[in-house]
């Protein structure tokens, strides 16, 4: 069976990190062999920290979401030194979201400088989640020279023309759940147009769980089905898109360790 990589979870979420081995459990027995759980606040690190300390198969990042206000708001320094730790494989997730946030943007947009800074410091690819922020999102990773460390444009659900931009600063495009769902046609075209050499998979678990299991609490296994979805739109196997995307996870994270 080919590896499958999810390559955005959040086993610190609940129901997830009450029930972790069972989560990880049943990825391994969907063929997922590696995954990364990626940070959103700082106060929860040491318990994501916990988790890649006991499975050697788990990698982790570090960084802020866009919409959190109420945790700490990171400097460059600080985001460079919990950036030490050799689990720590990536900065983010950050970027800009102006869905879940109005108003004077300044403050997104001044964290999603400092995380590009951090990145390009400690040399760690960026993981970018953006929602109705694509000029200002493109923009700044053009001012803070993202291209020069890269990364990954996470749970994507924006245009064709993003793609192409994020991807020409040396960007991966990465299709979660929602490229399942019914309503998302525009999307499906994006994600057959994505070449190879830069398609990810996740989950972004415990939201956004894939047809057929819209609705219910999405987990790592599940990734199995957006690479199922992927091989069809794309005139592909499964087998294929399982080797691509792991091996993309692994060349775009390189302290990620097999």
């Amino acid at each position: 069976m080919s590896t499958l990589v999810d390559s955005h979870c959040h086993l610190d979420f609940d129901p997830l990190g009450t029930d972790l081995d069972g989560v990880l459990s049943r990825a391994r027995i969907a063929g997922v062999g590696y995954l990364l759980c990626v940070s959103v606040v700082l106060e929860k690190y040491k318990q994501i920290q916990s988790i890649t300390d006991k499975f050697s198969h788990v990698f982790s990042s570090i960084g802020v979401h866009p919409n959190e206000r109420d945790g700490r708001d990171p400097t460059v320094d600080e985001l460079v030194e919990l950036a030490r730790d050799p689990r720590v494989v990536a900065i983010g997730e950050t970027g800009l979201d102006y869905y879940r946030s109005q108003g004077d943007m300044r403050w997104q947009q001044d964290r999603f400088r400092r995380h590009i800074q951090a990145a390009r410091i400690c040399r760690k690819p960026l993981i970018i989640h953006t929602r109705e922020a694509v000029a200002d999102t493109i923009a700044i990773m053009r001012e803070e020279n993202a291209a020069d460390i890269g990364g990954v444009m996470h749970c994507f659900t924006e245009s064709w023309d993003m793609a192409r931009d994020a991807m020409a600063m040396g960007f991966y495009v990465s299709f979660s759940g929602i490229v399942t769902f019914a309503n998302a046609k525009a999307l499906r075209e994006v994600a057959t147009q994505v070449p190879d050499d830069r398609l990810l998979i996740e989950t972004d678990s415990p939201y956004l769980a894939p047809v057929p299991y819209r609705g219910k609490t999405n987990e790592p296994a599940y990734v199995k089905h957006v690479a199922e979805r992927l091989a069809e739109l794309r005139g592909s196997t499964y087998e294929h898109i399982a080797d691509v995307t792991t091996n993309n996870f692994f060349k775009l994270f390189q302290l990620a360790v097999r």
